[in-house]
């Protein structure tokens, strides 16, 4: 039995409900009367644009509660010209453009005719996805298809991903987080954190899917789509897109498997790929082999597992294990880790002669058993891991390299920017000492470069903490713990 749209897992947390953002408004314009009535005119049709994605989603809402098991087959006929335009002005603007050197700008210009064109070439079939552009290094030396898409290719994918994202957010489980409208980074950590601490959770399967995008199985995958999606037609575009391989130094190399990652479609094909392959997986070994407590958290191939038994960890990991090889998945022999932690992990690993509960890494926190201030009882310490935090002060000292002779103002409030973004995911509870050593080692970096700009330079230590009072923002908590934030409840 799945949950509903949008529920949570009754194990872990309901879902926080999404803040509406409200509709944007058009862009002011100056000039003459002619200038604003273009204006009003352009966002005239945005506004029927968002109606007319707004329906086919309506529409396809009300198909998938009617047919709740039955494949789709009529899902084309929602791609009109005016869900494209709606998609085209949701692109970002100065993305860098794909193999065919269009830009958002270029594409604008003659808007209307491109989209009506671009229309009756995906309905009568002669689109024709273009090569991604490019590759990214990978961390252990191996490199990534990039996925910068053609402009048309982008517009295309984001108009399917429209369309599916209604029927899929009906099937998809409680504890998938990633990519998800309504969800976010924060949901899925206050789930873990609410999971470990009102549950009995005394082991964490730190779980790493090796190569999850290069090793993703198109054949699978395309099997996998049609267990709901019975439009062909939506199914050969997927295919192109698959197909369409990565342009390397102007040759053309094809991909046999995987999905190049960074394209507007492969967050919801990898959701939909996990969810047949992982979750539903997982939600039927829970409730036929636990035997004792056990929460699931899944930001896209990120996940943690966390049980009551060692018996069942073990059992479930290697489970697991001959679950991937099927779908040609398989954990990281290195990054996979079964970890004892929880409430009493310490007080246990003391009793055996053993040092501090092991910690482990989830959405850019490190995890690790603490207590609290005022008591021994037992907290979850979240921090900041030490290679994002590394990562960005280098960013942030080349950066200041190279604009070290701008007016410092100017430097002041770009610092103040990257500060608030940085705090406004980092700023949790048990963090703040980060936060701070964060602020720290940026005044210093600042304070250095100020001083090169130079060779007789006249700013004090004293002038400089009158700069960073005046710019640098301090930390503070912005991610109350879950319970404090809101009242809530679970049931079996």
């Amino acid at each position: 039995m799945m949950n509903g749209t949008k529920k949570s897992d009754s194990l872990i947390i309901p879902a926080k409900p999404a803040n509406k953002a409200g509709h944007p408004a058009a862009e002011p314009v100056e000039g003459s009367s002619g200038t604003e009535r273009n204006a009003e005119l352009q966002s005239t049709v945005r506004t029927q644009s968002r109606e007319a994605v707004s329906q086919a989603q309506d529409r396809i809402r009300g198909a998938v509660t009617r047919n709740k098991k039955e494949k789709l087959t009529a899902l084309l006929h929602h791609i009109t010209v005016d869900v494209l335009r709606r998609v085209f002005f949701k692109l970002k603007k100065r993305a860098a453009p794909g193999v065919d050197g269009v830009t958002w700008e270029d594409y604008a210009a003659d808007l209307d005719r491109n989209l009506t064109d671009l229309h009756a070439r995906v309905h009568r079939g002669a689109y024709r996805a273009l090569p991604s552009r490019g590759y990214i290094p990978k961390a252990d030396g191996k490199q990534r298809p990039l996925g910068i898409a053609a402009i048309e290719d982008k517009i295309v994918q984001a108009a399917v991903v429209a369309l599916l994202t209604p029927i899929y957010e009906a099937e998809f489980l409680g504890f998938s987080y990633g990519f998800r409208p309504g969800r976010s980074q924060h949901d899925a950590l206050d789930a873990l954190a609410y999971g470990i601490k009102a549950r009995k959770i005394n082991w964490i399967l730190d779980a790493d899917i090796s190569r999850f995008f290069d090793s993703l199985s198109p054949e699978w995958l395309v099997r996998l789509v049609e267990c709901r999606i019975g439009d062909q037609r939506i199914i050969r575009l997927i295919q192109k897109w698959l197909k369409a391989g990565v342009l390397e130094e102007g040759r053309l190399v094809e991909t046999m498997e995987g999905t190049p990652q960074g394209s507007v479609a492969s967050p919801l094909l990898a959701n939909v790929y996990l969810h047949y392959v992982y979750d539903l997986w997982v939600q039927q070994w829970r409730k036929r082999h636990a035997t004792g407590d056990m929460i699931v958290v899944r930001y896209a191939d990120d996940t943690i597992v966390g049980f009551q038994h060692r018996l069942d960890a073990d059992r479930f990991l290697n489970d697991l294990k001959d679950r991937l090889a099927k779908f040609a998945l398989s954990l990281h022999p290195e990054k996979t880790r079964l970890i004892e932690f929880g409430r009493y992990a310490a007080e246990r690993r003391a009793d055996r002669g053993k040092g501090k509960p092991e910690t482990f890494d989830f959405l850019g926190f490190t995890h690790y058993c603490s207590t609290k201030k005022d008591s021994a009882d037992f907290q979850l310490g979240r921090k900041t891991q030490r290679k994002r935090m590394k990562a960005k002060l280098r960013e942030i000292k080349e950066t200041l390299r190279q604009h070290r002779h701008k007016p410092i103002d100017e430097q002041g409030r770009w610092l103040a920017t990257v500060i608030k973004g940085y705090f406004a995911y980092f700023a949790v509870p048990t963090n703040t000492y980060l936060l701070s050593a964060f602020r720290y080692h940026i005044s210093m970096k600042w304070f250095q470069s100020l001083r090169r700009r130079s060779q007789r330079h006249r700013l004090t230590w004293k002038r400089m903490t009158q700069l960073i009072d005046r710019f640098l923002p301090s930390p503070c908590v912005l991610h109350p713990w879950p319970d404090q934030r809101f009242g809530v409840t679970y049931s079996r």
